[in-house]
């Protein structure tokens, strides 16, 4: 999140206004007139605004374009943060709570997926499928899902297919999870690798007691 000022449209308002009333009063269609109204509107302007400074708020911070060093790879991953913003909208539309649950894991998924790549970008590489099949394929089965349920369509055709999406979301759901646990499967391997040579290293150095509560006195 980033701050940002916002002024009030308050001030703005009052300067019309003021021309208004002004224009009640004044004779615009004299030199004198029009000076005295602009003047007493600027007047109100400035007051306004002082007595009314801008307002700070948070926004999202605006996100970095990616930057794999593949044209068309920083384009489909732009497209699938697209694709990703799409399927939150496709969520909002559906009434159940179940299929919305596997959707909004597909949406978690998705989005750290994307922000490790945009973190590491030379793990894009390992999610083509994702970007080119899995994501566009999801969020096309969840739009199709999504209006026949805003059409109400009840027919055998069409409750078979929506009862098939129902079964596979969370499926789909589990695939996007597990692409994201690969993207960290060589720093889980390093870890592990770490932590097996610091505990030789400890019990080498007689440094590895027993944990506490790990051995009955």
């Amino acid at each position: 999140m980033i701050e940002k000022k916002v002024r009030p449209v308050t001030p703005v308002y009052l300067f019309a206004a003021s021309w208004v009333v002004c224009g009640l009063i004044l004779p615009l269609y004299a030199l004198w007139g029009l000076v005295m109204t602009l003047a007493i509107s600027m007047a109100v302007y400035l007051a306004a605004t002082a007595f009314m400074p801008p307002k700070t708020i948070l926004v999202p911070a605006p996100q970095k374009p990616f930057d794999t060093g593949e044209q068309q790879l920083d384009q489909a991953l732009e497209q699938a943060r697209g694709q990703l913003k799409e399927l939150a909208a496709l969520n909002a539309r559906i009434p159940g709570q179940g299929i919305s649950a596997q959707i909004s894991r597909m949406e978690r998924a998705g989005g750290a997926i994307l922000g490790e790549v945009a973190k590491q970008p030379e793990k894009a590489k390992q999610i083509r499928r994702f970007l080119h099949y899995y994501l566009p394929t999801a969020v096309k089965v969840i739009a199709s899902y999504a209006h026949m349920a805003e059409t109400g369509a009840a027919g055998q055709n069409a409750q078979a297919l929506k009862s098939d999406v129902e079964q596979n979301a969370q499926i789909i759901a589990a695939a996007f999870e597990k692409q994201l646990d690969s993207l960290f499967a060589s720093e889980m391997l390093d870890i592990t690798s770490d932590l097996d040579v610091l505990e030789h290293m400890m019990k080498g150095d007689g440094l590895a007691g027993d944990p506490p509560g790990g051995k009955d006195e």
